[in-house]
């Protein structure tokens, strides 16, 4: 659903009081990386203020705006908990509100139309190029009196030509850029629509948006927004333009780095949100040494200041190891969920208690949650029990005399307890001479088919005393 924005600038032009920052992504795409920590901020920004933090769809390209894309953003954002004030809006609904804006500032001489051909602009790039120098369109028609809204035409901004614009940027510091660089931009298209440097102004102040906190590739553009803020007498919006985030090696993020949609780091990686959170939040900004930060922290934490200028890197392995972490200090029930959704079992699986069961074994030695449901795929094996290679070497030489002699102390176990189970196999590793590891190794074999598990003893008591002594009887008989 759209929303509808209020506009939140006072009849004398003073903006209401409170922070409000804005995530506005294009749905050209999927949310990567980037996109994800700068919705991030905004949200911790605007938090922190006692603020609020909007989300707006950028759709005006109609032509590769996608409804999958739009809902992979919107799904993303959700499962990151970066839950936006109210109700999205949708860029493309309010195309007659910025034609509105172009019309005003034609009438107030900020804007001109523009009639020139596509073959004059084509001499004019080739023109700059032959002098190797940047296109910066200064059209005829700027300082003409002919204004005939019924030939095809665009309407172009009437940029300032001399003097200089300086921004007190909140990441950057103060930056300058000379007015002779900026060029006579495109407002209106010949079809009418509006371009994106004039619907993002627009849509910014009627939002009420009073801090832009976004990539720094996004500089330039508030060069050449700025005149279409000062021709409408809009209050100027801080800026905060934020370093992009690089691959580990330094090099520009990229697919080979890691820069794949949102969802591909919960669905294919096994990222908890929260860990991905963390990760996103401490590439450019920090708060002394502390590298667990929660949400809570976050928005108490979180300032500009702390925002560095240098790019950041991110480093998947940092990310895995972050997320073990949580993944130890997080809610069994809620890991045994999503554990079992990603082995696939239903609801009422019978099986899905069994998992529960196993997890607070499991997770001391997962780094994602692919491995969380790895080191419990033993546990919905059925007998008999297919053996991984490696796992196989374990019960070469006199591993299976090894094996008989704890299944017959097993059997005799009379209370299948942790504490019972150790006993019993200890006694058979003292009785042959040999260390607890080299009986657990080919007694782990024949439990799970595999060469790691959790503890030896753990998996008895999670496989339980009929199961388990089917499994090792199992190899006895191979």
């Amino acid at each position: 659903m759209s929303a509808t924005i209020e506009n939140t600038t006072s009849k004398d032009g003073a903006r209401d009081a409170g922070v409000v920052t804005r995530f506005a992504p294009s749905p050209t795409g999927f949310l990567h990386l980037g996109g994800a920590r700068t919705a991030l901020f905004n949200l911790l920004f605007a938090r922190h203020h006692g603020g609020r933090f909007l989300l707006r769809i950028e759709d005006t390209d109609r032509a590769r705006s996608t409804q999958p894309a739009i809902d992979a953003i919107l799904s993303g954002m959700r499962w990151l908990g970066l839950d936006w004030d109210g109700d999205e809006v949708y860029q493309s609904t309010r195309a007659a509100r910025h034609a509105e804006v172009a019309e005003a500032m034609i009438a107030a001489g900020a804007a001109y139309r523009c009639y020139m051909t596509p073959e004059e602009i084509d001499a004019m790039r080739a023109e700059a190029q032959a002098k190797k120098q940047p296109l910066r369109i200064r059209s005829p028609w700027r300082d003409r009196t002919h204004n005939d809204p019924a030939t095809p035409h665009v309407v172009r901004l009437a940029a300032p030509t001399e003097g200089a614009t300086t921004i007190e940027d909140r990441v950057q510091g103060s930056v300058t850029v000379q007015n002779a660089e900026l060029d006579d931009l495109v407002l209106l298209r010949s079809d009418g629509t509006p371009t994106y440097m004039l619907a993002v102004v627009v849509d910014d102040h009627d939002m009420g948006v009073t801090h832009i906190i976004r990539g720094d590739d996004h500089l330039n553009n508030a060069f050449r927004q700025l005149p279409i803020i000062k021709a409408m007498g809009w209050p100027e919006p801080v800026y905060a333009h934020i370093p992009l985030i690089h691959g580990a090696d330094g090099a520009k993020l990229s697919k080979r780095h890691g820069a794949v949609g949102i969802e591909a780091y919960r669905d294919e990686l096994g990222i908890l949100p929260e860990a991905l959170d963390n990760h996103l939040l401490r590439l450019g900004w920090g708060h002394g040494d502390d590298e667990i930060i929660s949400r809570e922290q976050a928005i108490e934490w979180f300032d500009l200041a702390g925002v560095g200028k240098s790019p950041s890197r991110f480093d998947l392995k940092k990310l895995e190891h972050l997320n073990g972490q949580y993944i130890r200090t997080a809610d069994d029930a809620r890991l045994a969920t999503l554990t079992s959704a990603i082995l696939g079992l239903d609801a009422d699986d019978a099986r899905r208690p069994v998992i529960a069961a196993a997890i607070p074994a499991l997770k001391p030695r997962a780094a994602n949650l692919n491995e969380l449901a790895d080191g419990a795929q033993f546990l919905l094996a059925t007998r008999p029990l297919p053996m991984a290679a490696d796992a196989e070497t374990l019960l070469a030489g006199n591993a299976r005399d090894t094996l008989a002699k704890v299944h017959a102390a097993l059997d005799a176990v009379g209370e299948w307890d942790t504490e019972a189970l150790e006993a019993a196999v200890r006694q058979v590793a003292e009785a042959l001479g040999l260390k607890l590891g080299q009986v657990a190794q080919p007694l782990r074999a024949a439990l799970t088919g595999r060469r790691t598990s959790p503890g030896i003893f753990d998996v008895l008591l999670l496989l339980g005393r009929g199961e388990s002594l089917g499994r090792i009887a199992d190899q006895l008989a191979a």
